[in-house]
């Protein structure tokens, strides 16, 4: 008898070992709603229950499933390439905002605000073809070290939401990102960072012309933005791309109010996660008056709207993937 139990115990501790889903979450309300929202909508037995068809769940990138601070990584990116550029071509830099990004200097190029952003990116974007333009992300990627971390950025993805899209794709959801970063930026990572394919990132984009001047046709990137994923823009353009209202959506600031608004405004059960950021000695702690995701909506209506406000520091027992 002493025998069979000791078997039995042998037997089922290693799926116990898999039973916790999320694993890198702390026992925590925010990790239970999660799970019980999860456990509702699957149940086919259950009132809650949601065919896989309709188990949409979006995500915002920057701030909900990598790091933004101190500033986007797109940005980061854009001066690195703009330097790069400059060396070939001095003749590039046309405007004070271009020099001072070529040199790395971030704060004047914040000081120009939202147009100086955007004077960065199409000079640093534009002109190539999308496959020549993924290429140099994922050169960049491949070297570039975050200034704080000195970790790849790619791995300062969050550990807990990294678990959080495994468990809703073996749950029967299909998972997207909706975030204000470029698209053809994004799609470079997602699938090896996420498990989110290509066709499955919706962001901001610009404007391409189709073009076969050396015989060989492609689609190139022009200066000029077609359309941006943020705030009001990010459930425009669920509804347009993915057709479907989704029945979860998880961000990290004000940008994504819009679209939590409008995934848990639906009929049926629905949840809106929201990730703030509390958590100074392993991330940064920012909301209010921060420059960078800033959250206040969030923070005032999403508990009355019953969403899952995700305390940071108390919630995640880790943080970046790339860390231990």
């Amino acid at each position: 008898m002493k025998n069979a139990v000791l078997s039995a115990v042998v037997l089922f501790a290693p799926m116990a070992s898999f039973a916790d889903p999320l694993p890198s979450w702390g026992n925590s309300d925010s990790k239970n709603r999660i799970v019980e929202f999860v456990e509702a909508v699957t149940d086919p037995s259950g009132s809650d229950y949601v065919t896989p068809a309709e188990r949409i769940a979006v995500f915002d990138n920057d701030g909900t499933l990598w790091a933004e601070q101190p500033v986007y990584f797109q940005l980061t990116f854009a001066m690195d390439r703009l330097a790069e550029l400059a060396e070939a071509d001095p003749a590039i830099l046309t405007t004070p905002t271009l020099e001072a990004a070529a040199k790395g200097d971030l704060q004047a190029v914040a000081e120009g605000g939202h147009d100086a952003l955007i004077e960065v990116l199409n000079a640093s974007h534009s002109g190539l073809s999308v496959e020549d333009f993924q290429a140099s992300v994922a050169d960049w990627l491949d070297t570039a070290r975050h200034p704080d971390t000195d970790l790849p950025y790619d791995q300062m993805t969050y550990q807990p939401m990294v678990e959080l899209l495994r468990y809703l794709r073996d749950e029967g959801f299909s998972t997207y990102i909706v975030s204000g970063g470029g698209l053809h930026f994004m799609r470079v990572f997602a699938e090896d960072a996420y498990g989110i394919p290509p066709e499955q990132v919706l962001g901001t984009y610009t404007a391409t012309t189709y073009e076969t001047g050396d015989g060989t046709p492609a689609i190139v990137k022009a200066p000029e933005i077609a359309f941006v994923d943020d705030k009001e823009g990010k459930p425009i353009n669920i509804e347009r791309t993915i057709g479907r209202r989704p029945i979860l959506a998880g961000g990290n600031s004000d940008g994504d109010f819009a679209m939590l608004e409008w995934t848990t405004a639906g009929d049926g059960p629905r949840l809106g996660v929201l990730i703030h950021h509390t958590d100074a000695e392993r991330e940064w702690a920012y909301d209010r008056e921060s420059p960078i995701g800033k959250l206040v909506d969030g923070l005032d209506k999403g508990p009355d709207l019953g969403w899952v406000i995700v305390d940071m520091a108390n919630d995640w027992n880790r943080i970046y993937t790339g860390s231990d």
